[in-house]
């Protein structure tokens, strides 16, 4: 174990250009590439995040799209707000008129707010 410590030391005393040779070097002499190793390696993270469905969305707030009374109305009609917070909202974008919402209710809220002049941004 103190031999994988002193070796830590050695290879932390390295520059990026000589860690970059030593790399070749083992790539070389072994048969292997790190490159090969790091895509094998996030594989499994990749699949798992196709497995994992989103099911919470975001919509935002890009822009008023210079219709900015009728998007502080609409902004109002969909989030309760009254006027003076509505108007702050619109006038902080991109800001997110509701968070951890459905998709069906995000495409709603995004279709909302695009027919009265505003742009929205589902995340």
């Amino acid at each position: 174990m103190a031999d994988i410590a002193k070796l830590v030391e050695e290879l932390s005393k390295l520059t990026v250009l000589e860690a970059a040779d030593l790399a070749k070097a083992l790539e070389e002499a072994w048969g292997v590439s790190a490159a090969a190793a790091v895509a094998v390696a996030a594989a499994p993270a990749a699949a798992a995040e196709a497995a994992e469905e989103k099911t919470e969305f975001d919509a935002i707030l890009t822009s008023d799209g210079g219709n900015k009374i009728a998007v502080i109305k609409e902004v109002r009609a969909i989030t309760s707000l009254g006027l003076t917070e509505a108007k702050a909202l619109v006038e902080a974008a991109p800001k997110a008129i509701k968070e951890g919402v459905s998709k069906a209710e995000a495409e709603d809220i995004k279709a909302k707010v695009e027919a009265a002049g505003g742009k929205v941004e589902i995340k």
